[in-house]
């Protein structure tokens, strides 16, 4: 399976076509100081342009819809949700990654992402691929933080990691890679076995996050994995039969419960924390079922090639893409497109970021 699936950040839909109460709230005065994202290939804004993988998407058709129509190594055809949540936020346009070699100082003060597409949180995700593991994501903010001391001072940075919005969107690839489609971790785990082996590997990395000063995090569950194009592609053989694979689904909503659950508890021990729950798989099975609430035709292939196997080098200028890709929830064979990111981040703006305020005060950062 190539780039990062889904566990989106990585945050469903509500659709709501009127403006979010945190874009009103952020006209006035802006309530992060920067926004920092670990994960796959769903809020992967670039970095692995920058490493020697194959897992890549700074290639056409790829960034079609991009302002400049750039292919800028995003995994769908435009903005992802970070882009997205940061500018209704009010803190940039679009989140840079991190391995940017003309990162500039202004931009990497109000935030990157770490993360990589192919990634997940066991480490042997990334074993074949050479994407980023999120172990390693850790270690880049920890020169991440090394730079904005000498940019800031270390108290203007320890004030901005405080405040920052911290995503986590990761997940998906591990099930994928490990247990479904490459079934390594089964000779060691059941189902039940591997979700709590990747959920402790969740717990350390918070930890990690809150040890180095970050205190308000958003963690995404995972997606109806079984409805991904490239999952349904692998089960059912003729393109017509093709729907969604039920297990997949009920093995995800059973993770999100113990995610759900898990959250928290992690926060009950970590002192002026906030960490949220951002459930996407009820959103999502919401634009799978009822797709004309969101203009969408198509939810069972994606819009490059043929939609069922396309994705990463194999969704390239050889395979065109559909004409209208917001008539698609999938831009490729894994991937949403930019209008399905879009609707994903208006469910975070409004259910999951309101939860990383303390007290009534939406006015932090401090």
């Amino acid at each position: 399976m190539a780039p990062a699936v889904l566990p989106m950040l990585v945050i469903v839909l509500l659709v709501n076509t009127g403006s979010s109460s945190l874009n009103a709230t952020s006209k006035a005065a802006k309530l992060f100081p920067a926004i920092l994202i670990l994960g796959d290939s769903t809020v992967d804004t670039g970095n692995n342009n920058y490493i020697p993988t194959l897992f890549k998407g700074n290639h056409l058709p790829y960034g079609r819809d991009f302002p400049g129509q750039v292919p800028t190594g995003r995994f769908s055809n435009g903005k992802l949700a970070p882009d997205f949540i940061a500018s209704a936020a009010s803190i940039k346009e679009t989140v840079p990654p991190f391995l940017d070699p003309d990162l500039k100082d202004k931009q990497l003060c109000t935030g990157v992402s770490f993360a990589s597409g192919g990634s997940g949180l066991d480490d042997l995700t990334t074993a074949a691929s050479g994407v980023i593991p999120m172990s390693k994501q850790l270690e880049y903010l920890k020169k991440y933080i090394q730079r904005l001391n000498k940019i800031a001072g270390e108290e203007e940075a320890k004030k901005i990691l405080r405040g920052a919005l911290v995503i986590i969107s990761a997940g998906t690839n591990d099930f994928i890679f490990n247990f479904y489609d490459i079934p390594t971790r089964r000779i060691q785990f059941n189902i039940s076995g591997y979700q709590d082996f990747l959920l402790g590997r969740l717990r350390d990395i918070i930890l990690g996050l809150h040890d180095l000063g970050c205190r308000k995090i958003a963690v995404a569950g995972l997606p109806p994995v079984g409805c991904l194009p490239i999952q349904m592609t692998a089960k059912f053989k003729n393109p017509e039969d093709r729907k969604c694979v039920e297990d997949e689904n009920i093995d995800a909503r059973r993770y999100n419960n113990k995610l759900a659950n898990l959250l928290p508890q992690i926060q009950s021990v970590l002192p002026k924390s906030k960490i949220a729950y951002a459930d996407v798989y009820e959103p999502m099975i919401d634009m799978i079922n009822h797709p004309h609430k969101y203009g969408f035709l198509e939810t069972k292939k994606g819009c490059c090639g043929t939609g069922y196997v396309e994705a990463g080098p194999l969704c390239n200028e050889l395979t065109p893409p559909c004409h209208n890709s917001s008539q698609y929830l999938f831009w490729d064979s894994i991937h949403p497109s930019e209008s399905a990111y879009y609707y994903m981040s208006l469910f975070l703006e409004e259910q999951v970021l309101p939860q990383l305020f303390f007290g009534n005060s939406r006015k932090e950062y401090r």
